[in-house]
């Protein structure tokens, strides 16, 4: 049995382990790492806001410089209780918010920088956005989290050792003064390119002080120690996916396990690190007013949803309130469409009243019945020896559905690689309507197509005895299936420009760049942009150019030209590639 131990924490099935022993009675034993109970909780939380909310705000920018003037920050009427209002109407359990993005403006007046809303304008300097929203979070009966990256292009310290204390005091100052916090994201980003400052950040002395403050607070990073990164921003999490996660050897940022292994996780991983699907509602992570068309459809967060929280992750939508201090009416309402779809399709249980029979139990405690009474702790195990199994549920007569839900009893660690999903035909013979691998705490099953029948049959396969304490049935007249569509693009090595005829000379403001989906065959990060006249005379319009965060959200960028420009001609000139070889494009336009 391996633990997963933080901050002396030990894991949930501990408690419950020993209580039975004490009992006298038999238990099932765990297996591998195992969740601490405070992991578990955050597991139950299902979907979660993700609030990106700064300066950037109101520049446009991704990532700001960290020269930006304090006064830049002034939102016109913030209202944190209209926030945690739209975020209980889409079903969110919790908000993250961006308490210090990587320009190191802090949204609360942090005592160990100068660059803070206590130097701004706003409120005359008496404002404190984390105030307002741990006070409305408690309000709505949301939790409240923070997210406080340790790069910090602002702060003179950033690039020393004595950089580390500095972000100490900052963790301390945010963690200390605003209650419980249950989620601390650390973003691993470090420096500014090859040639900005490098922080050697001090990761155990971070957590021991996350630890310290707020034990019960899941710390987020490529590698834990509380959730992991999926390894995207596209809102997907693998469909094979393990909560464990070998991280020995292993940093947040640079020194971050490979992304596909971010994305399935490690069979047999010696730590407990579930992953969290963070994705934005629009195309960027800040709200900007040329994004207001572009919010995703319902359809869309049904199927970020259904990628996330059905694949034993946690979804964490990003909504960015505009420069009001808001949540844009665009967007509220989209997530009270989101938050009604999912109650109605999750509303009506259609395995309520069935009968489930198995081909083995550890004991009448942990028999079949189990998976169908509601209750998250009790659960059916298959015999000790037995590490296949099946799961079959008599339904009340026959029932239309087309969403399969289960849950594997994940205090005990993860097991099952592999089941498949049958139903009785009318002609008395099993067919099979599903073929997936891993469960984990909630696998929601898609089939391709409604069905009708009586009886349902689930086949594990697993590395010790079966674990399961959910199986619900359900049907979804909402979502429609996407067909996968690529949009075209053509790779090109990293040292041939972008070049663009616009037809006719004409007078720019901005160009849009748009990267192959997925940021398939590597994109572009530092560039150069020329214009031209005749395309053959060249001159810079921007010198020095960078997409920011364009390897982790390979979406199209609209970058404003310093003033509009007369061009006919357009070269974008790669600087530096993602992986130093190539980069795909979709698409570059002008206007």
């Amino acid at each position: 049995m391996k633990n997963n131990v933080h901050g002396g924490l030990l894991p949930a099935v501990a408690s419950v382990f020993l209580a039975l022993l004490l009992q006298g009675c038999s238990a099932p034993e765990p297996y591998g790492a195992l969740p601490t109970d405070y992991q578990v909780q955050w597991q139950k939380m299902d979907r979660n806001m993700f609030v990106h909310f700064g300066p950037n705000t109101f520049s446009g920018r991704e990532w700001g410089d960290g020269k930006e003037a304090e006064d830049l920050f002034n939102p016109t009427d913030l209202d944190c209780r209209q926030w945690a209002r739209v975020a209980r109407s889409a079903g969110f359990q919790g908000i993250i918010i961006t308490a210090k993005h990587h320009d190191g403006f802090c949204l609360w007046p942090n005592p160990v920088s100068n660059h803070t809303v206590a130097q701004s304008s706003w409120m005359d300097g008496k404002g404190d956005v984390l105030r307002e929203l741990s006070e409305a979070c408690r309000e709505y009966g949301l939790k409240f989290g923070v997210y406080i990256s340790p790069w910090d292009r602002n702060d003179p310290h950033y690039g020393t050792p004595e950089y580390n204390d500095v972000f100490v005091k900052t963790l301390r100052s945010a963690l200390s003064s605003y209650g419980p916090v249950f989620e601390q994201w650390f973003d691993g980003a470090n420096g500014e390119g090859p040639n900005g400052k490098r922080q050697v950040y001090d990761w155990p002395l971070f957590h021991k002080t996350v630890w310290e403050l707020q034990p019960q607070a899941i710390m987020f990073s490529d590698v834990g120690p509380g959730c992991r990164w999926v390894g995207n921003e596209q809102g997907r999490a693998g469909r094979t996916s393990w909560s464990t996660l070998n991280v020995e050897g292993y940093e947040p940022g640079s020194a971050a396990p490979p992304q596909d292994t971010l994305t399935l996780g490690n069979v047999h991983g010696g730590a407990w690190v579930a992953p969290e699907t963070d994705v934005s509602i629009r195309p960027g992570w800040f709200w900007k007013e040329s994004e207001n068309g572009r919010v995703k459809s319902l359809n869309r967060l049904l199927k970020i949803y259904y990628e996330s929280t059905g694949r034993n992750s946690l979804m964490l939508l990003n909504v960015p309130p505009d420069t009001r201090g808001h949540i844009h009416e665009i967007d509220s309402v989209r997530l009270g469409e989101f938050g009604e779809a999912l109650s109605r399709i999750f509303s009506v249980n259609l395995a309520e009243g069935a009968s489930a029979e198995a081909s083995s139990s550890f004991s009448r405690r942990y028999s079949p019945s189990n998976v169908l009474d509601g209750n998250y702790d009790s659960f059916w195990t298959s015999s000790k020896d037995s590490k296949d199994a099946t799961l079959t549920l008599a339904l009340p007569g026959e029932k239309t559905f087309n969403r399969v839900d289960i849950g594997e009893y994940i205090p005990l660690g993860q097991r099952i690689y592999a089941f498949t999903v049958e139903v009785l035909t009318p002609e008395g013979i099993w067919k099979e309507v599903a073929k997936e691998t891993t469960v984990g705490f909630r696998r929601i099953v898609l089939l391709d197509e409604a069905v009708t029948t009586s009886k349902i049959r689930l086949s594990f396969s697993a590395y010790a005895p079966v674990t399961i304490n959910k199986v619900a049935l359900y049907m979804d007249d909402i979502y429609v299936k996407e067909n996968e569509r690529s949009t075209p693009f053509i790779t090109k090595l990293a040292t041939d420009p972008v070049t663009v005829d616009l037809g006719g000379a004409k007078r720019i403001s901005s160009f849009t760049f748009v990267p192959a989906e997925r940021g398939q065959g590597g994109v572009i990060i530092d560039w150069t942009l020329q214009g031209s006249l005749d395309g053959k005379n060249w001159e810079d319009i921007i010198a020095e150019g960078t997409f920011d965060n364009i390897v982790n959200s390979p979406t199209d960028r609209t970058i404003d030209l310093p003033s509009p420009t007369w061009a006919r001609h357009l070269r974008l000139v790669p600087r530096r590639t993602s992986n130093g070889v190539t980069y795909s494009v979709s698409s570059m336009s002008a206007k």
